[in-house]
């Protein structure tokens, strides 16, 4: 049975499944909070947002990769990686620009989306988790979605601040620790990848 290529037939489906489903919840969620975190004022919402393009863009690079060679998937998980650190980046010029120009992020509308965010993003963990020690480019989507609920607590937190102590500096200070998740988690996808790379091109 295990030469008639089944196994890996069916192995690519269910990856392929599972990243169909990962890409819709999160660009749907892309929409949702991008536009009322900008209604809220919200940086935390608005970097939140941008962490879900950001995952969108790894689960469609992660499709792409589905059946293809090591090198090729590999590949795919070194430019997910450094999608990610750009997104990051317009998080970081976002917070700046509020930090300049000033914000009123609003801290009930702020923690209502995160709790939904945060449901949305435990699914997303609970269908992408049996994969966490899969191939690189799966490892990859592993990792965004961990960091994605890592964020979003972070979020919620962030509105509670601002609602308990009326001050808008939580909602910023979060934003940018997204921001930094973004990148930590971009560093460990680019040196996986670049490591995958190196094991390949040496055998």
């Amino acid at each position: 049975m295990s030469e008639c290529g089944c196994e890996i037939e069916i192995k690519n489906k269910e990856q392929k499944n599972v990243l169909i489903s990962l890409l819709l919840i999160n660009g749907f969620m892309f929409l949702f909070e991008i536009s009322l975190g900008w209604y809220a004022q919200s940086t935390g919402l608005i970097a939140d947002s941008f962490d879900m393009l950001a995952d969108a863009i790894v689960y469609t690079i992660g499709l792409y990769a589905i059946g293809k060679s090591l090198h090729d998937k590999a590949s795919a998980a070194l430019i997910s990686g450094w999608f990610q650190s750009v997104l990051g980046l317009m998080i970081v010029i976002d917070v700046i620009r509020r930090v300049v120009m000033g914000s009123e992020p609003q801290a009930v509308l702020i923690m209502a989306v995160s709790i939904i965010a945060l449901i949305a993003n435990v699914f997303c963990l609970r269908l992408i988790e049996k994969h966490k020690e899969g191939e690189v480019h799966m490892r990859a989507s592993w990792i965004f979605s961990k960091n994605d609920v890592i964020a979003n607590v972070g979020v919620l937190l962030g509105g509670f601040l601002v609602w308990l102590l009326d001050s808008r500096w939580p909602d910023l200070i979060i934003g940018g620790l997204i921001a930094w998740v973004i990148f930590n988690g971009a560093r460990h996808i680019i040196a996986d990848a670049n490591n995958e790379l190196n094991m390949i091109t040496d055998k």
